[in-house]
């Protein structure tokens, strides 16, 4: 009897070890995926500073332009001589 029972004390620690092993690899599979998808999301910020940076510089030279078109009209509109033929 005593057999018997050490038998199934090695299967129940066969299936322990087992089922170990299996929530050993989804933490790890868990562990790598967040890892991942970590590592994009510092990606994902770098680039995405980089292209505001880009379309601020671009909309500051904008409104520089748009600035100097405004004083051309304003000098035209109180001028209107400048046009006379």
């Amino acid at each position: 009897m005593a057999r018997a029972g050490g038998i199934i004390n090695a299967v129940n620690v066969g299936i322990a070890v087992q089922a170990d092993w299996e929530n050993r690899e989804f933490i790890s599979h868990i562990s790598l995926n967040v890892r991942r998808l970590f590592d994009f999301l510092v990606q994902f910020e770098a680039t995405t500073k980089s292209k505001l940076a880009s379309l601020n510089e671009k909309l500051h030279t904008l409104e520089r332009r748009l600035e100097l078109l405004e004083v051309q009209v304003d000098t035209a509109s109180s001028n209107p001589s400048l046009f006379a033929t």
